[in-house]
């Protein structure tokens, strides 16, 4: 085994040590035993991964652990499928008819905050993907200047915080902003004039935007508003993790492999993804790539870890905007170890 899948193997088994905790130190060895490298695997357990949305460039991760067989080393075939909405990963995953889910970070927290067994074991992006986007025509040179505007928002409680949230960083007043749900058909309604701005994934929806020829001027929450969660995490369950944790560990030692060689070599994680989905435009599967990128990387932290600091102040916006009722802590949010601390300590 190299030295770098190694690591990443043993960062992977950190990242799932609080699950492992209440089984007890031999069975925590006897896992590790059995674990090993992909070749000592004695058998091939099938799980399920949900995706957030339709397959696009922030999976190429997970596209390129498919395809250079990281999965089948971990012992795991793995079948990805998309949701018919965002709701229904979160639904799959509670009701315990998927092992894996992807979700917005406040997902995740908001599945904790209503009792369920919902809980993180890696991070995809390390910065909030959501904010509000902008025709550039339109001339909004600030998130104060939609006030009066029509906004378009998804329906989901999450998108009105962070709306209110990055017009309040600029002095604006959120309640002067006209509200209109319109699903998650935001590029669609900026595009024909419907809305003067919509709340949505920048490196995703913005790209879009711009890849069919409408420049955009987006206004993001880590910019307004001082908001630098987690912005998409995979999650599963306490009980699943607490049964299987070796699958999990798995996964994770997989996927931390595949999204690293995807921020080593954006093209290949693009031809990994574009070879699953043909049907994605190449175009704009490489330029929003290129836009997720920079959301991706963890500093000088392991790829897919979770900063402590970060899950407390998003539980603090939360229960300031009303989306949770009690703190939530990081070690109940997620599996992962807590490299760093975000403040340098």
């Amino acid at each position: 085994m190299s030295s770098r899948r190694r690591a990443v193997r043993e960062g992977a088994w950190r990242a799932v040590a609080a699950a492992l905790a209440t089984l007890g130190a031999c069975l925590l060895l006897g896992l590790l035993g059995g674990c090993g490298d992909g070749s000592a695997t004695t058998a091939t357990r099938e799980a399920t991964l949900v995706l957030d949305f339709v397959p696009g460039p922030v999976h190429a991760g997970i596209y390129e652990a498919l395809a250079r067989g990281y999965y089948e080393d971990e012992g795991i075939d793995l079948r990805v499928i998309e949701p018919t909405s965002t709701a229904d990963t979160l639904k799959l995953i509670d009701a315990g008819k998927a092992e894996f889910g992807i979700a917005d970070g406040l997902d995740v927290a908001g599945q904790i905050d209503a009792g369920r067994g919902a809980e993180a074991i890696m991070a995809i992006a390390q910065r909030p993907l959501g904010g509000v986007i902008t025709l550039t025509e339109s001339g909004f040179d600030s998130p104060r200047d939609l006030e009066g505007r029509r906004i378009g928002v998804t329906g989901v409680p999450s998108d009105d915080a962070i709306l209110d949230a990055v017009v309040a960083a600029d002095g604006g007043d959120p309640a002067a902003v006209e509200r209109v749900t319109i699903g998650f058909n935001g590029v669609q309604s900026l595009e024909a004039g419907k809305v003067d701005g919509f709340t949505g994934f920048i490196p995703a929806d913005g790209v879009q935007a711009e890849v069919d020829g409408y420049p955009t001027t987006s206004f993001a929450p880590d910019e307004y508003g001082g908001l630098d969660y987690p912005g998409l995490v995979v999650f599963s369950t306490q009980q699943q993790i607490a049964d299987d944790p070796g699958l999990a560990a798995g996964f994770v030692a997989a996927t931390v492999r595949g999204y690293e060689d995807v921020i080593a070599d954006p093209g290949s994680g693009a031809d990994a993804l574009l070879e699953a989905n043909p049907a994605i435009d190449p175009e704009f599967a490489r330029a929003s790539l290129q836009a997720y990128l920079p959301l991706l990387t963890a500093g000088d932290r392991p790829f897919g870890t979770f900063d402590r600091h970060s899950i407390e102040r998003m539980s603090d916006f939360m229960l300031d905007a009303g989306l949770i009722g009690a703190p939530i802590a990081p070690g109940r949010y997620a599996t992962s170890e807590f490299v760093g601390t975000g403040d340098g300590d």
